[in-house]
This record gives C-alpha cells, structure tokens and sequence, in this order.
C-alpha cells in the first residue's frame, strides 16, 4: 500500500507531530488554510468515513479525545473548525481518514 499519512504513522516519512498515541497521530498540515491546521488520524489504514466500522474499539473516542486536548492545549476556545472530507467530490486528497483541525482565524458559513 502506498498510503502517505500510513507512512506518516509508521514514522518512515517524517512530520511535526503535536500529539501521539498507540493508535492516533496529530501533525501539522503541510499547506495550511489557518494559522493552527493540524491533521488527526487514526494509524490504522481505513479509507474514508465509509469504512469507520473497521475502526479498532475506541480509536474513533481516541482521535475526538485527542482533538479536545489539543483545543485547550493551544487555546482554541473561541472557536475552531473539525472537517473531515469523504471522496474525491468532497476535497479529500488523501485516501486515510483523517479530521482537520482548524484555528485562530475566523470561519464563514456555509464552508466551501
């Protein structure tokens, strides 16, 4: 398989990790659409929000987790944005589930 944020997880292509566990990774975005924009994934491969059933138990709880610690960790608390995008249609480049966190700017309505 030749996932990038699968490699990200395994450590063989580097990133600014800000959170890790056993099974969940938080990185910086390489092309960020706000100052903090932060990519969280599960290490497990799963292709999209569509496959989230073959998720381990828990690891779903683990990533909302790690994104509250995160939030209050770096001062969120006015408000920031969780995106994740299913599909091509939908902007979603990489084929690994994986949440945007977005922050410290403002944000419209309706996105996109």
């Amino acid at each position: 398989m030749d996932c990038l944020f699968c490699k990200i997880a395994k450590k063989e292509i580097d990133s600014n990790t800000v959170l890790e566990t056993e099974d969940v990774m938080v990185f910086k975005d390489i092309d960020p659409k706000a100052p903090v924009h932060l990519l969280a994934i599960p290490k497990q491969h799963i292709k999209s929000v569509m496959e989230v059933e073959k998720l381990a138990g828990g690891v779903l709880e683990e990533i909302f987790e790690s994104i509250a610690k995160i939030a209050q960790d770096m001062d969120l608390a006015d408000g920031f944005r969780v995106v994740t995008n299913t599909g091509r249609g939908a902007g979603q480049s990489v084929d690994h589930l994986h949440f945007h966190i977005l922050g410290k700017r403002k944000f419209a309505w309706p996105p996109g």
